[in-house]
């Protein structure tokens, strides 16, 4: 596998820092590379927030990603998608949220976009909104087939408390569910 670089963003408490921290170490469990760069803004709660994940069989020297170089951004924050998509290189694929992030007719020719309503499903079809970030992990590793799915889920397993395993493994079901439906 060659390098994988991607992108979540959303605002400060989104969880998207959690699904970051769960590809790099899920990386480096199975023997290769992981690395998460968080960037936030000043307005810790609410502010802009974009996690750089790298993943990869060699080292990694430098700790962001490159405008342009990124090919795959899952945001679930109208703020920070236009903040942070120029990132992704042309082509590349975005999921956003529709009921937060509402791209352009141009960037829509620049990028293969999917429409996910990652909250709604975290919130109504699992029950917990808080498994938010596990739906967001299961699309992106399902459309970036980045990292072995049973490691991942183990890696994220161990980042839950044990009463929250039963949601979560939900969570990563429908998350993996909407991904395939989407790329079908």
């Amino acid at each position: 596998m060659s390098k994988t670089l991607m992108r979540f963003t959303g605002v400060g408490g989104q969880g998207v820092l959690l699904a970051g921290e769960i590809f790099a170490a899920a990386k480096i469990k199975t023997g290769g590379h992981g690395l998460k760069t968080a960037t936030y803004t000043s307005q810790v709660r609410g502010g802009p927030t974009v996690v750089d994940i790298q993943l990869d069989e060699k080292e990694i020297y430098y700790p962001y990603a490159d405008d342009g170089e990124i090919s795959f951004m899952l945001s679930v924050a109208q703020v920070s998608y236009n903040s942070f998509k120029d990132g992704v290189r042309k082509g590349g694929t975005i999921v956003v949220d529709p009921n937060l992030v509402h791209p352009t007719d141009e960037d829509r020719k620049k990028w293969k976009i999917h429409e996910i309503p990652i909250i709604t499903i975290a919130k109504e079809e699992v029950g917990n909104v808080i498994t938010q970030s596990v739906v967001a992990l299961a699309i992106a590793n399902t459309m970036m087939d980045a990292i072995d799915k049973d490691a991942l889920i183990a890696t994220m397993l161990s980042k839950v408390p044990a009463k929250v395993h039963e949601v979560n493994k939900v969570a990563y079901a429908l998350g993996e569910k909407y991904a395939l439906e989407a790329m079908a």
